[in-house]
């Protein structure tokens, strides 16, 4: 019987499952969503809530604990100046996990596990980005033909 063992064994030792879980909790602040098998997308929800939890804080504490757990600087980093304050006034659900269907290979169910909010954040970086491309291609195409009269001249 399993009473009182919370968590998901994975079919992986103690080491590896840490390390897995580490990787997928890092990757998904890095990169803001996931996409995994389902038991693996369920094991890492409570850890990245969690994390994002200790980023509300953001204390001198509540980083260390984080550094400790998260594998990159850089994760660390992204936590606490872009999570933290992302999700102050948000008491909890954090993320959200959507299941996409069977994969090719082996038939295991795939999920994605993303953070609440990020898709509005990347359309509009992706906004943004279209919107300095259109401006770079007129302001080219503005500074292209005056040297073409010039040159016809």
């Amino acid at each position: 019987m399993r009473h009182k063992r919370a968590g998901y064994k994975l079919k992986r030792d103690m080491g590896a499952r840490q390390a897995l879980l580490k990787g997928l909790t890092t990757s998904v602040i890095e990169y803001e969503r996931v996409v995994t098998t389902v038991p693996k997308a369920k094991a890492i929800q409570p850890l990245v809530e969690k994390m994002i939890t200790l980023a509300k804080r953001d204390t001198l504490h509540t980083r260390r604990q984080a550094a400790a757990f998260l594998q990159t600087p850089a994760a660390v980093k992204k936590l606490f100046e872009t999570f933290g304050p992302r999700f102050a006034q948000r008491n909890g659900g954090y993320t959200r996990l959507t299941r996409l269907g069977w994969r090719q290979g082996d038939g295991a169910e795939q999920a994605v596990l993303e953070l609440v909010g990020s898709e509005l954040v990347k359309r509009a970086e992706e906004r943004r980005k279209r919107r300095e491309a259109r401006l770079r291609a007129a302001e080219g195409h503005a500074g292209e033909e005056p040297e073409k009269e010039e040159k016809k001249k």
